[in-house]
């Protein structure tokens, strides 16, 4: 189960995340962007409040985060713990324990490289039967 806090603080937007990052998270993200004000800048994610994290969940994530983008928002995750850290970079086929994913998810291509490999990954986990993104 994912939790969601949003809070308004000026132009700024905090969305804090908690729980286990996967599949049923989805419409808790999608809500987090309801009540954006035209005037938002900043959509910060923290993270620190989900301990797992899994392909179809890291889908949902960058989701939101094109979505943000989409608004004109400028996009900061923070509080990476470390499985989804490193779930990011086996995606990413980024090796070793320490591997800074969560520093490099802010780059538009790095976002794109994961989301078409976490799809590949879902896919693989789901069965092809899941519908495909582009």
């Amino acid at each position: 189960m994912i939790t969601t806090d949003v809070q308004h603080c000026g132009s700024s937007v905090l969305v804090s995340v908690g729980g286990q990052l996967d599949e049923d998270a989805g419409a808790a993200l999608e809500q987090a962007l309801d009540d954006v004000a035209v005037d938002t800048r900043d959509l910060m994610l923290d993270l620190h409040g989900v301990a797992s994290m899994d392909s179809a969940g890291l889908l949902h994530l960058l989701d939101l985060h094109r979505r943000a983008e989409c608004l004109g928002l400028r996009v900061l995750a923070v509080g990476w713990q470390p499985q989804p850290q490193q779930l990011m970079a086996k995606v990413a086929g980024i090796p070793g324990p320490g591997s800074s994913t969560g520093e490099r998810y802010a780059l538009a291509g790095f976002r794109r490289l994961i989301e078409h490999r976490a799809q590949r990954t879902r896919d693989a986990d789901f069965g092809s039967d899941s519908p495909t993104r582009e």
